[in-house]
């Protein structure tokens, strides 16, 4: 069991250092093109491309920041209970959540199958849309394994 966890523990930082690229690279681009901007040479596409880069951005961060708990976490009701309470409470949040991004990388895969049977493409660049909805879409298949090690983990009395 060790091993498949440090394999999703594996997947999900590797997945994170793609989020982490892609944020550099938005980075990089706006400087670039608030640049050249002011020698009236715009970058042309830089909308469009910071566009699905941001959805890369946040699609490929959030297992990895599900696992180093860094979302934002609004315990002041849940604190108060007591420690059974609290395990509940988690457990029952992790399977809703569970569901909740099986479903979204199940229409998000269905919505990149779309977007490849009809041909969509950026207006610009032509870039096709296909490949960053398909992408998140297995990221919140991924993030169904993240939560599911964190229940293991929980059941073992290591969370």
């Amino acid at each position: 069991m060790q091993t498949i966890i440090s394999l999703i523990r594996g997947l999900a930082r590797y997945m994170y250092s793609i989020a982490g690229i892609a944020l550099a690279s938005i980075v990089f681009l706006t400087v670039a093109d608030v640049i050249l901007r002011a020698f009236k040479r715009p970058i042309v596409g830089t909308y469009e491309i910071v566009s699905l880069l941001g959805a890369v951005v946040i699609g490929f961060s959030v297992p990895q920041t599900s696992i180093e708990k860094g979302h934002v976490l609004m315990d002041f009701l849940t604190g108060r209970l007591p420690f059974a309470g609290q395990r509940i409470f988690h457990f029952l949040s992790r399977l809703l959540a569970i569901f909740v991004f099986f479903i979204i990388g199940w229409n998000l895969w269905l919505l990149g199958l779309d977007l490849k049977q009809t041909g969509t493409v950026s207006l610009t660049l032509k870039i096709p849309e296909f490949p960053v909805a398909m992408g998140v879409s297995i990221c919140s298949f991924i993030q169904c394994l993240v939560l599911a090690t964190d229940l293991i983990l929980m059941k073992e009395g290591k969370v």
